[in-house]
């Protein structure tokens, strides 16, 4: 069982939903973006996504694309945000850490390098967002056999036909994409989400976290009553980026993370 795992068996045993958050590393450098994490599990953060930047973030809207390229002008590589990671899990052992990002820089680190890096330096899950199921023996296959969970994007388009495919070899949860387009560029429904949320958790067996879109406490809420948890990532980054101050960050994480417990 993965912290993940655990994360969420927990979460089920009390009746609550999950709050995931998605900072960049590195952004706006690394000393700062380390004392934001540092500070998301006591914000009431469940889970934490940690962006690795990348040069062509290809699902990702003008606020995460203009954070990863802060980090990058700062010098942030995958092995520095490995090394980020290790540094947070010095003082928390417990909470799930999810790196979100691009094959590309795993390709060049080598995949069995990455996994043995990755696993040493305490990172749980991975989102892949360029890898479909169809290249699952890439890094899908070999980072579960690692112990490594493996999540998967569905999206509004993911038909019927297609929802088997991207359900199997998933495991953690599935990110719902509740919008067609990217980060940041439109609002979640969560009258929309509702039915979805059921679908694909019938499909995958497993719990279903709605991101893209929540930008507020009453969206977080609104769309955490439906599904089992909720991503906010674009409203986070977007307080970073105007230079918001840490304890102001993490308010406002509060304020989210509040929101969809409350659900």
């Amino acid at each position: 069982m993965t912290r993940i795992d655990a994360k969420f068996a927990d979460l089920k045993a009390q009746g609550k939903k999950a709050f995931v958050s998605y900072i960049m590393a590195g952004d706006p450098d690394v000393a700062t973006s380390l004392e934001i994490m540092r500070g998301l599990p006591a914000a009431g953060v469940d889970v934490i996504e940690l962006g690795l930047p990348f040069t062509d973030p290809m699902a990702d809207g003008p606020t995460i694309q203009l954070a990863g390229q802060r980090a990058l002008d700062g010098g942030m590589t995958l092995k520095k945000t490995l090394e980020m990671a290790a540094t947070f899990r010095k003082e928390d052992d417990t909470t799930p850490i999810v790196l979100m990002g691009y094959y590309n820089p795993i390709y060049s680190m080598g995949v069995d390098a990455f996994l043995k890096a990755a696993k040493a330096a305490g990172i749980d899950g991975l989102i892949i967002v360029d890898l479909p199921p169809e290249e699952d023996s890439e890094l899908c296959l070999p980072a579960q056999e690692a112990g490594l969970n493996f999540i998967r994007l569905a999206t509004p388009t993911t038909d019927d036909k297609r929802l088997p495919r991207v359900a199997q070899n998933t495991s953690g949860f599935v990110y719902y994409v509740s919008i067609t387009g990217i980060t940041g560029s439109a609002e979640a429904d969560a009258g929309d989400v509702a039915p979805e949320v059921i679908r694909i958790r019938e499909a995958s067996g497993l719990p279903v976290i709605v991101g893209f879109g929540v930008n507020t406490p009453a969206k977080s809420q609104a769309i955490a009553e439906v599904a089992d948890g909720v991503v906010v990532g674009s409203a986070i980054v977007s307080r970073i980026a105007a230079g918001d101050s840490v304890a102001d960050v993490l308010s406002f994480v509060k304020s989210l993370s509040d929101g969809a417990h409350a659900a």
